[in-house]
C-alpha cells in the first residue's frame, strides 16, 4: 500500500477515533452563548447541538423589562417554563463522554429551555460542564440547580462568561479542565 494512502487512513481513524466525545450543546436568545459554544466545540473538537424551541423567542419576548414579555410572564407564573423544543435529544447522544452544556442567566438561573433538554437526558457516566453568558449576572446557582434537576452524571463546577467573552478566555477555561 502506497505511504500517501496510509497517511490518509491513519488521519481517517484518528478523526473517527475521536468523534463523539464531547457535546456542546446550548440554548443562545442573543447569540452571545452560541460564540461561545461554538470556541468550546472548536477547542475540543466536540459536536455542536443547538437547543431550537418549536415556538422562538422574538425580541420582544426577550424584554425582561416589559412584565408583560413573554420571558416575564414565564418567570413570574412557572408552570409557563416548560418551552418545546423541536429535539431533546442529540443523535448518539449516548457515545458522548463530555457534554457541556451552555445558556444565558435569566433571573439568577439557566434560561429555561435548557430545562427541557436536562429533564429528557440521561447524563450517567457522563462528566457534564455547565457555562453561561450573561452581562452582569453571575453563574449562580444554576449549575447545581441543573444537576439536582438531571439527578445523574458527573457535574463539573461551571464557568459564567461575559456578553462578549475572548477566544483567549474560553480556551484557557476549556484547557484548565483537562478533559
Amino acid at each position: 500500500m502506497e505511504s500517501g494512502m496510509l497517511n490518509a487512513l491513519y488521519l481517517e481513524f484518528q478523526l473517527t477515533g475521536t468523534e463523539g466525545k464531547t457535546l456542546v450543546v446550548y440554548f443562545s436568545a442573543t447569540g452571545n452563548t452560541e460564540r461561545v459554544a461554538e470556541m468550546i466545540a472548536e477547542t475540543t473538537g466536540g459536536d455542536l447541538f443547538e437547543l431550537e424551541l418549536s415556538d422562538p423567542y422574538t425580541d420582544e419576548d426577550l424584554n425582561y423589562n416589559d412584565e408583560n414579555s413573554r420571558v416575564s410572564q414565564e418567570y413570574a407564573d412557572e408552570s409557563l417554563r416548560n418551552v418545546e423544543l423541536v429535539a431533546t435529544t442529540a443523535e448518539g447522544f449516548d457515545e458522548y463522554e463530555n457534554v457541556f452544556v451552555g445558556y444565558p442567566v435569566w433571573w439568577g438561573i439557566a434560561a429555561w429551555p435548557v430545562n427541557t433538554f436536562i429533564e429528557a437526558n440521561d447524563f450517567t457516566g457522563k462528566t457534564v460542564i455547565p457555562f453561561c453568558t450573561s452581562a452582569s449576572s453571575g453563574l449562580g446557582e444554576s449549575g447545581e440547580l441543573l444537576a439536582e434537576l438531571a439527578g445523574t452524571g458527573e457535574w463539573l463546577e461551571g464557568m459564567r462568561f461575559r456578553s462578549g467573552a475572548s477566544e483567549e478566555d474560553v480556551v484557557t477555561w476549556v484547557e484548565s479542565l483537562g478533559l
